[in-house]
This record gives structure tokens, sequence and C-alpha cells, in this order.
């Protein structure tokens, strides 16, 4: 009997071990987990949302970009361009699936296409689309796009990631809950969301590059910046976009790499042309307070000297002009030009005319630290001229009824990318009512041309005309800090990063941790 109680205690016991061996492996396979931290998604499509990091890792497009963000073969092997027709034809590689298994055909690239393009998705990138014509799949593994006119951007907008014409036709695009469920064919396929708390994703066995390293990928919600340094610090993430602030205490630590990555973003303060009584009233009123923002001091206070001075939103392009007007700081221009305007102070020190007074708040969006800053700080400089400005920090913006607000846009990509549909006037992404019929000409012919040098003239001159109607005042462009444990390999810190910050993930599928 006590043999047999003996046994049954030994028996116990190595099911105890043999339960902690399996516990010990599944932590051994989490060894191979990155946990990065991320902001908060509603909802994952390329299609409708341009703002998602979490696209490059769930979906894939035609065409990619590589480290030196050139465009390079994605889902198609290749392409051509018939000049006499206006027609690309692109060839997919054989073989090509998606996350649930189905192919990835021709015709899940015309859906795609076609879903942009319908008015009652209301794509944020639909301009970028506007010249197709035509899109006819001859065969599964074929697409032919036909323009209306050249537009020489159009490979780079190409790198959208396509989605599966099988689960979203006669679906409600913008409400279906794919947009909750996404799945798509980049090197990963979402696996969980906890909604506000994390979306897990594992890697896909079938991905068309080649065998993924990492196991699976957690975008862990931290939405806060000083939780994000903490949470690393901690070790309850691996890798987070940091800000300059907190990046020194992190690099200390010794536990992680800052890679301080230059960027084709940048800050400006956006005027509301359209909705705030002052600022359609007054346009002119963004060239002359240009002048009274003091960027050496923006750059130094708010993001400790890691930014450029930027004076144009194409600054960090080929084709950026350096001999624009660049309202260098010069706070007696400002205050000059303002009474030239027929503005004059009034008993509490602040401009008036026509008995309104110079008076507005830069909104920002508050889980933005750098922003609301930024907004504190150009506020402050405005009142040391006579303006009497203030900031806030809200949860989001109102479009409509704001005065302005600190806004960033920018593309490392093609100079057609985010300033046609930026700055033209009736383009997707023109919030602040915008409108430049000269500018609207160049931009256009601009996409429609190829001549390189052509090309340059014309985005000069687009930056030369835009400065007599300023659009933003501009601010900096900002460096990108990226917290990364020192176990985790393939990052490549040369590459410029888009808006956001977004692009550091580009070869995610070579990466590996050690």
């Amino acid at each position: 009997m006590r043999k047999r109680a003996f046994m049954i205690m030994v028996l116990v016991f190595v099911l105890i071990l043999t339960g902690c061996g399996a516990k010990g492996g599944e932590a051994d396979s989490s060894d191979n987990t990155l946990i990065y931290g991320s902001q908060d998604y509603t909802a994952i499509n390329p299609a409708l949302y341009e703002h998602g990091e979490i696209n490059a890792l769930i979906f894939a497009g035609l065409t990619a970009h590589d480290a030196e963000n050139k465009v390079v073969p994605g889902l198609a092997d290749s392409w051509e361009f018939d000049e006499s027709s206006l027609t690309y034809t692109f060839k997919l590689r054989d073989g090509l699936k998606f996350h649930d298994g189905e192919p990835l055909t021709s015709e899940d690239v015309k859906y795609t296409l076609e879903a942009i393009l319908n008015p009652e998705n209301q794509s944020e990138i639909v301009s970028n689309y506007t010249d197709i014509e035509d899109i006819a799949c001859p065969d599964e593994l074929t697409v032919k796009i036909k323009l209306r006119q050249v537009n020489v951007a159009f490979p780079d907008y190409m790198t959208i990631g396509i989605l599966p014409k099988h689960l979203l036709e006669g679906e409600d695009l913008a409400t279906c809950d794919f947009n909750q469920n996404p799945v798509g064919a980049g090197p990963y396929r979402l696996t969980a969301w906890d909604p506000g708390q994390s979306i897990t994703l594992d890697k896909f066995e079938d991905y068309y590059d080649g065998e993924v390293n990492i196991e699976k990928v957690i975008f862990k919600i931290v939405p806060d910046t000083d939780a994000k340094a903490m949470q690393l610090k901690s070790g309850d993430i691996d890798m987070a976009q940091i800000t300059a602030k907190t990046a020194g205490d992190i690099e200390k630590s010794g536990e992680f790499n800052v890679y301080r990555m230059e960027t084709a973003d940048y800050r400006a303060i956006a005027y509301n042309f359209a909705g705030s009584p002052l600022f359609k009233k007054y346009p002119e009123l963004s060239n002359i307070l240009s002048y009274a923002i003091d960027r050496d001091a923006v750059i130094e206070s708010v993001l400790l000297g890691e930014g450029q001075k930027a004076y144009s939103p194409i600054q960090k392009n080929c084709y950026n002009k350096a001999d624009i007007e660049k309202f260098e700081y010069d706070p007696q221009k400002c205050q000059e030009l303002l009474e030239k305007d027929g503005w004059k102070k009034n008993s509490a020190g602040f401009y008036e005319k026509d008995g309104m007074e110079l008076s507005f708040v830069i909104s920002a969006m508050a889980d933005d630290q750098v922003r609301v800053d930024m907004a504190k700080m150009c506020a402050n400089q405005l009142q040391q001229v006579g303006v009497n400005a203030a900031a806030e920090a809200k949860p989001s913006l109102d479009w409509a009824g704001q005065d302005c607000c600190i806004i960033g846009w920018g593309s490392p990509f093609d100079a057609d990318d985010h300033t046609y549909k930026v700055f033209s006037s009736d383009a997707g992404d023109n919030y602040t009512g915008y409108g430049n019929k000269a500018v609207d000409k160049i931009l256009a012919k601009a996409r429609h041309t190829e001549d390189g040098d052509e090309r340059a003239s014309l985005y000069g001159e687009f930056q030369t005309v835009m400065t007599e109607n300023m659009p933003y005042t501009f601010i900096a462009y900002v460096d990108a800090d990226y917290a990364v444990k020192k176990n985790i390999r393939g990052l490549t810190e040369k590459t410029v990063l888009g808006h956001h910050g977004v692009g550091v993930f580009w070869n995610i599928a070579k990466w590996s941790i050690e």
C-alpha cells in the first residue's frame, strides 16, 4: 500500500515536471516574439486608411520599397508601361496566397483599386489613383491598368496592400468586420485582437518573399509616450518609437539600441482657411505669422536638437528648391507686416482689425506630446509679437471648426506623394480649405510629366508659388527615435522614414531575434 502511494506521488511529481517542461517550451518559443509598443487601432484596411504601420506586416502590394525607398518588385515580379496606350501591365508571381490559403490573383488587384476609387468608401488615398481609366485581367497572373494620362508616381502607389475579393465582394467596405479581422498576403497574419490592449500576429508560412524569421509580433497598445518608456525599461515591450526626451534615459539602461532615424516627416501650423472666421477673412496671415516662429528654439527645446528647420513640403526630396523664401525668424518684420496690413494693437497689447482681435487657438492631438509642446511654444512666440494665441490638447481634431492645428505630413517617396493630395484644391487630404489655382495646375502637370528635368522645374515653381500664399507655417522635420532591444537584428538605420516615422518595418520578414 505504501509502495503504491509512493509510486503515485512519483507519478504526480513527474507530471508536474512534465507540465513545467511544457510551460518552459512555451516560454522558449516566446523568445522568438517581438512585442512592439504601438498606437491604438480601431480598423485596419490599407485601401481606406493611410496611417497604419501595421499594414506593412499584414498586407503586400504589387510593388514594394527597398532600404533606399526605391520601387522594387513585390507581389508582381515584373511590370512594363506602354506609353502609346498609357497602360501598365503587371505580372504576378505564381502561387501567391492570402493568409486564409486562398489564391491571390489579378481579380483581387482589380477589386482593391476599384474599392479605393469607389466614392462611397471615402478612401483617404483616392487621389493617388484618380488617373486610372480601366482595369483588365486577361488571366489570373496579369493585370492591365490603363491611365487617362501619365502618372510618374504610379509604381510607388502600387505598393498598396491587396485585399481579398472573395472575402469582401458585396460587403460595405467601410463598415464590415474585415476591418477588425484583416486578411492579407504580408509576412504576418492576424491571429488575435484584444481591442485597446494588443494585436497578435503570427508569421505567414506561405509568404511570397521567403521564410519569415520572427515567429510572432505583438502590437501592444501603449499610446502614451511616457508609458512606452516605462514599459521598455520594465521589459514589457521590446521596441517602440520614443521621444527625444526619453531616448537618453532608455539608452543609458544598456539594454536597447536607440536608432535616431531621419524622416521626411514635417510639422507645421495648418490654418483653417475654410472654417475659421479669422483665417477665412485674412488668409494673408499665414505668410505674416510665419516670421514669428523661432524654429531653432522649437527644435532645441521640443525636439532636443533632433530635427531640421522646415520650409518646404518636399525639402527631403531630390526636387527640393533651397533658394525659396524660408520665412526665417524675424518678429520685427512680422509686426511691420501686420501693421502694413492694417492691424493695430489694442489696450490689451494684442493686434486687432475691423473690430476683430488677432486671437486664435492652436490645436494639437493630446496623445502626441511633441505636437502639444510645439503648439504651446508657438503660441508663446506669437504672444510675444502681439497675437493673442493659445494652445489646446484635444483627443480629436475639428477640421471644420478649429482655427488651426499642428499638422504633420511628408513622404520619402515620389514628390507627388503628400503634395498633390494635400495642396490641390479638391484633393482628399486638403483638410484646411487651402486653394491656389496656380498650385493646382503645377502639381497636376508635375505628376503627368515624365522628364526629370521638367519635373524639377515644375516642383521648383510649385515651391516658389506656394510661398506667395502659404498653406502652413512650416516648423520642423522631426527625426524618429526607435528603441530596440539589442538582441533584435535587421533594422536598417539609414532608411529615411515617412509620416509618423512609418517605414521601419519595411523588411520585418528578414529581422531576427538572437
